[in-house]
């Protein structure tokens, strides 16, 4: 088997120094670091294409349907209009539409509330355990 960093002929791990593995080791940890931020890189690019044109035509449509609910609206006060005077139509759909935003902002303010804080705790706690779990290994490797 071929060192692969050097070129050369791999030299059996027994034969290497402490000094040359910990080199090797750090040499590999580098260079997959670098290969994975990469790859990160690439992928999140071409995610971030995609979801630029997504929101885009999600804005688009949101555009045109608030002319829809605008019309939608206007179509309910003329329907009322013909059981009622047109100002007390118009006063009726506009309190419904008041008290359906309230009603929509405060369970708004219920989940922001819920989602604070912003971290990620579950991924740092996994972070810690990954950590401490290699600070153990390397303790019991130079033990042995």
């Amino acid at each position: 088997m071929a060192d692969v960093l050097n070129g050369g002929p791999a030299r059996p791990v027994a034969d290497q120094s402490t000094s040359e593995l910990v080199q090797r080791a750090s040499e590999q940890i580098s260079t997959l670091v670098r290969d994975e931020l990469a790859l990160a890189k690439a992928e999140l690019t071409e995610k971030g294409k995609h979801a630029g044109i997504g929101i885009g035509l999600f804005g688009g449509g949101g555009v045109l349907a608030l002319y829809g609910v605008g019309a939608l609206i206007a179509t309910l006060i003329i329907v009322l209009n013909l059981f009622l005077d047109l100002w007390l139509a118009a006063l009726i759909v506009t309190v419904v539409l008041f008290a359906v935003a309230g009603v929509l902002a405060l369970l708004g303010k219920k989940q922001v509330t819920q989602a604070v804080p912003p971290e990620p705790s579950a991924a740092i706690e996994s972070v810690k355990a990954d950590v401490d779990e290699v600070k153990h290994a390397v303790k019991d490797r130079s033990r042995a």
